[in-house]
C-alpha cells in the first residue's frame, strides 16, 4: 500500500483517535465525530435534512462540501467515516499521482464486487488537476467509490463538469456569532480541552472572539486557546475577562482572495453598490478589497469600465474623473491613493446613471454577428488613388460642414439595416440633453428627405 495514502477500515478505532495530545491545536482536539456534536449548518442537518438522512442511514452518495474554510467541511467528512460501514481513503493534491489513484480505485472496484463499499475523502479538491480529476470519474460513474471532496473554491469553476454533474453540492455557510459562542461555550466545558486546567470565560470575551473568527471556528478555538496560555494562571483555575483580548485580536484577518470567487464577489458588490447610488456599501466593500491586498489599479480599470457601462452620457465627467483616478493609483498606489479610489466610488455612486450607451453597444453587437455584413456603401469611401475614385469612391458624399445646418440626408447605414435604431437616450443627467438633441436631427431628416 502507498504511502502516500491513508487507508482505514471503519471497523478499527485509530482513524481518528480521540488519544490526541495536548500537542494538537484546540481545534483537532475537540473535533467532532458525531452530529450530536456538530456546531452550524442547520441548513443541511437537522432532523429531515437532506444530508442529515444520507449520514443517519449510511445512504452516501458522491458529494462535493462547498464553504469557507472553517466551517466543519472535513469534520463532516470524519463523521461519515465514522458512521459508515465503509472502508474510508483519503487522497491528497500534492502528493497523489494518476497511478497512485488508479491503483486505489481499482481496488475499490474489487471490493465493490465482493460486496464492500469504500469512500473516498477529497480535501481541497480544487487543487486536484484535470487529469487528477479525471482518474475517479470512472470509478464514480460505476459507483465502485462514493467521492467526497471539500473546497473553498466555486465547484463550477474548478471542479471538471463532468465528475460535477455526478456529484451533490452541499453548500456550508459561515458560522454565526451565535454559533461560534456555542462552540466555545462545549469547549470550555470539555473535559479533554485544557488539561489539567478549568477554564471560565466572560460572555462578552466570547462575543469578542465570535466577532474577530469571522465565522471560522477553527480561528475561533484557536484564539480561545491563545487566551488561556497568555492568562495569569492561579493554580489550576482560569479565568479568562474580555480585557484579556485586547492584544490577542488586534489584528483581525480580512476574508479575501484575490484569486479566488471571494475576489468576484466583492468586485460585484461593489458595481452593483453603486449602480444603486449607495455610496456608504459601495466604500465598504472598496475598503474589504483594499484591506485584502486588492491591486488598486485593478479597481480603477473597473471605476472605468462602469463610468461608461453604467454612467454614459448621463454624466460625461464620470469618465474623466475615473481616468483621472487610474492614473493617481499609478502614480502614488497604496496606501495613499485608497483617498482617491474613495472619491471615485462616491462619485460614481451619486451620479445619474444611464445604461443607454451599453445597451446601444449590445444591440449592435448582436446585428454584427446575426447578419449579413454589407459592404460599405461606395460614397463613405474614400478615394486615396485614381483608380479607385474611378471605381465610385466617395462619389455622392456630402460633407456635413458645407450645409448651413451641418447636417445631411445622405445615407450611412447599410441597406439591410436601415431605420435601425440602438442609441435610446434617457432623461438622466446630461443625457436629456442628448436626447433633445437627437430628436432635433431626427427632425430635421424627416423634413428635408
Amino acid at each position: 500500500m502507498t504511502a502516500l495514502l491513508r487507508w482505514k477500515s471503519m471497523k478499527q478505532t485509530s482513524l481518528f483517535s480521540q488519544n490526541n495530545t495536548q500537542n494538537q491545536p484546540l481545534a483537532s482536539r475537540l473535533r467532532p465525530t458525531s452530529l450530536d456534536e456538530f456546531v452550524g449548518q442547520k441548513h443541511l442537518l437537522e432532523p429531515g435534512k437532506v444530508l442529515q438522512q444520507m449520514i443517519v442511514q449510511d445512504e452516501l452518495s458522491s458529494m462535493i462540501f462547498w464553504g469557507p474554510s472553517g466551517v466543519g467541511k472535513t469534520t463532516l467528512a470524519q463523521i461519515i467515516a465514522h458512521q459508515t460501514n465503509a472502508k474510508f481513503i483519503t487522497f491528497s493534491a500534492v502528493v497523489s499521482g494518476i497511478k497512485d489513484i488508479k491503483k486505489i480505485m481499482e481496488e475499490a472496484e474489487t471490493d465493490r464486487e465482493m460486496g464492500e463499499k469504500t469512500i473516498v475523502f477529497i480535501d481541497e479538491i480544487h487543487r486536484f488537476n484535470k487529469a487528477q480529476q479525471d482518474a475517479f470519474l470512472p470509478y464514480v460513474e460505476k459507483g465502485s467509490i462514493i467521492l467526497i471532496g471539500a473546497t473553498t473554491e466555486n465547484p463550477s469553476f474548478e471542479i471538471n463538469s463532468a465528475l460535477l454533474s455526478r456529484c451533490k453540492v452541499f453548500v456550508l455557510e459561515a458560522l454565526s456569532n451565535n454559533d461560534i459562542v456555542l462552540l466555545l461555550k462545549q469547549a470550555l466545558n470539555h473535559p479533554q480541552a485544557f488539561i489539567p486546567l478549568e477554564v471560565n470565560a466572560d460572555e462578552k470575551l466570547l462575543q469578542a472572539i465570535a466577532e474577530f473568527a469571522n465565522g471560522d471556528a477553527r480561528i475561533a478555538l484557536n484564539t480561545l486557546e491563545l487566551a488561556v496560555k497568555n492568562v495569569e494562571k492561579q493554580g489550576n483555575s482560569v479565568h479568562l475577562s474580555e480585557n484579556l483580548l485586547a492584544d490577542i485580536l488586534n489584528n483581525r484577518q480580512i476574508v479575501y482572495d484575490k484569486t479566488g470567487e471571494e475576489h468576484y464577489n466583492i468586485i460585484s458588490a461593489l458595481h452593483k453598490a453603486m449602480r444603486n447610488s449607495d455610496p456608504d456599501a459601495a466604500i465598504y466593500w472598496l475598503s474589504r478589497m483594499l484591506e485584502g491586498g486588492e491591486d488598486p489599479v485593478y479597481i480603477a480599470r473597473r471605476l472605468i469600465r462602469f463610468a461608461g457601462e453604467d454612467i454614459g452620457l448621463a454624466d460625461t465627467n464620470a469618465l474623466t474623473l475615473t481616468t483621472n483616478v487610474f492614473q493617481a493609483c499609478r502614480f502614488i498606489g497604496m496606501p495613499e491613493c485608497d483617498v482617491h479610489l474613495t472619491e471615485a466610488v462616491v462619485y460614481l455612486s451619486l451620479a445619474p446613471k444611464s445604461n443607454a450607451i451599453y445597451q446601444a453597444r449590445c444591440k449592435v453587437r448582436e446585428d454584427v454577428k446575426n447578419t449579413r455584413n454589407d459592404p460599405v456603401p461606395l460614397h463613405l469611401r474614400n478615394a486615396p488613388t485614381k483608380l479607385m475614385k474611378n471605381l465610385g469612391y466617395g462619389k455622392g458624399y456630402k460633407l456635413a460642414h458645407h450645409y448651413e445646418d451641418k447636417l445631411t440626408t445622405m445615407q450611412t447605414m447599410p441597406d439591410n439595416l436601415l431605420g435601425k435604431q440602438y442609441y435610446f437616450p434617457t432623461e438622466e443627467g446630461n443625457e436629456q440633453r442628448f436626447k433633445a438633441r437627437l430628436a432635433q436631427i431626427k427632425q430635421w431628416k424627416a423634413e428635408h428627405k
